[in-house]
């Protein structure tokens, strides 16, 4: 199996669960965040990054540009909770969800199987160059961590959800 094909169906389960999951948000509980802790996303701003989280990412890797049309000067590549843009509605994010997929796989096209094996990149986050493909890769984790992330919070917000809505099954 080619590493394009790959990407492209470790994407595909994790978009569809990510989607499901982000139907089950109320739209009252946009402005909800963990109680403990400090530095926590709201679910409206977990809900505005998560759409940025992979394909945006693999975009960035792929072309260079790492400029976020989301970030306050367009250099803080992980501002603070209290700096991060909100969803307005759980219809705003299931449509840039869509969007960033189509972005996702267009960029892994563009990439090419030749360069996801051997086009060294780094993240400008730090961390030695890597193979784009393991690159996109982790933005792929990336996007199921904050999928994760979502789960428990509507774990905690009192929705009944369980392992098989985790995965997309439920």
């Amino acid at each position: 199996m080619k590493m394009i094909d790959q990407l492209k169906g470790e994407i595909d389960a994790v978009y569809n669960a990510t989607e499901k999951l982000i139907k089950l948000v109320e739209k009252d509980k946009l402005n909800w965040k963990p109680a403990t802790g400090n530095n926590w996303m709201t679910t409206g701003q977990l809900l505005k990054h998560i759409p940025s989280a992979c394909g945006w990412c693999i975009n960035a890797f792929v072309t260079g540009d790492w400029k976020h049309p989301d970030m306050v000067d367009g250099t803080d590549m992980m501002p603070s909770a209290d700096k991060m843009p909100s969803v307005k509605s759980t219809e705003e994010a299931l449509k840039e969800l869509a969007a960033d997929k189509k972005v996702a796989y267009a960029a892994l096209d563009k990439a090419g199987e030749d360069n996801l094996h051997n086009k060294m990149v780094a993240a400008p986050w730090g961390g030695p160059p890597m193979p784009l493909g393991v690159q996109a890769s982790s933005m792929i984790g990336h996007l199921a961590n904050h999928k994760a992330q979502l789960f428990y919070y509507l774990k905690l917000q009192g929705k009944d959800v369980n392992t098989m809505h985790m995965y997309g099954m439920g």
